[in-house]
């Protein structure tokens, strides 16, 4: 399922997925993946993305 919450988030804070992956440790293409519903990112990764985006888990990743 697509993370469309995650990209929004990322936009809102004017940033690319290659400047999100910097400040996570990850890819540009993890990000991606992640966006598109390609990759499960691991609780730490969704914990720093949430941080870097100034989101909650809840906010960013929790599927109603």
């Amino acid at each position: 399922m697509k993370n469309l919450r995650l990209k929004a988030a990322r936009a809102e804070r004017d940033m690319s997925q290659a400047e999100l992956a910097k400040l996570v440790g990850v890819t540009r293409q993890t990000i991606n993946q992640i966006e598109s519903g390609e990759y499960n990112p691991t609780i730490k990764l969704c914990m720093s993305i949430c941080k870097a985006l100034n989101k909650t888990l809840d906010q960013l990743f929790w599927e109603e």
